[in-house]
């Protein structure tokens, strides 16, 4: 299991719904990138760190873990603001208002990715999966994406498997065997991939498998307390935006 599901089903919000979650992160996510970088998405990200570490009670260390991959994109993404191809300054030059349209972007991105994080640490895919049933999403798509999200769990465990294996026989002394380790890695997780997706068909036609998975999801219901709660702090976050928007520069 990812850290980042084995997160979602110990967090404290695991028991609720999925749409008072979607409503609180993706109402975050469309805030950092609709208002303005400053104070806007700085406010939000504030807000989603809070809301991360305080009462859905993720693990420091585990946010970073998990926040640090999408974080080296939003500064990859920036860094590029910074300088201008073509003009008289050269084929390369500084961009005269790069640094400020850099740590715009840099804050609505990080921001952003933020309010998806607070959705994910809190919702595991086996609960919302089988729901989106209900909110019109073809069963069949549904099926696929929960026998993916299943597949690529017992895919991983069996590549660390192999790699531990490998480096208990001395797989990764020099860069040859390594090479060769590597290869052998990828041929065996091709072939047992290919093992277990025939395993799982004949186990699903051995159960009767009329097209259609059915699972058991837990019994939550929408509170209208939370989201309420939610609402009111979006609109909050984006009411003192504007109260205290200054200019950057």
């Amino acid at each position: 299991m990812l850290p980042i599901d084995a997160a979602a089903h110990s967090s404290r919000w695991r028991r609720r719904h999925p749409v008072d979650k979607a409503v609180l992160g993706l109402g975050l996510t469309v805030l950092a990138i609709s208002l303005p970088a400053w104070p806007g998405a700085a406010l939000v990200l504030v807000t989603a760190v809070g809301l991360l570490l305080g009462p859905a009670g993720v693990p420091a260390r585990r946010l970073w873990r998990a926040y640090r991959v999408p974080l080296g994109f939003c500064v990859t993404g920036a860094l590029t603001l910074l300088v201008r191809v073509g003009g008289p300054g050269g084929f390369v030059s500084w961009a005269e208002d790069g640094p400020l349209r850099a740590g715009e972007l840099l804050l609505r991105t990080s921001a952003a990715s933020l309010g998806v994080l607070l959705f994910a640490f809190t919702t595991p895919m086996s609960d919302l999966l089988p729901r989106l049933v209900c909110a019109g999403v073809p069963a069949p798509l549904v099926d696929v994406a929960l026998v993916t999200y299943r597949m690529s769990f017992l895919l991983l465990d069996s590549v660390r498997r192999v790699h531990r294996a490998q480096a208990a026989r001395l797989g990764h002394t020099t860069r040859a065997a390594t090479w060769r380790s590597l290869g052998g890695l990828g041929a065996t997780a091709f072939v047992r991939s290919f093992d277990r997706a025939a395993r799982l068909q004949t186990g699903l036609a051995g159960r009767g498998y009329d097209g259609t998975l059915r699972v058991l999801v837990p019994e939550a219901r929408v509170s209208a307390r939370f989201t309420a709660a939610s609402g009111a702090l979006l609109a909050a976050l984006a009411a003192l935006t504007f109260v205290l928007e200054r200019p950057l520069s």
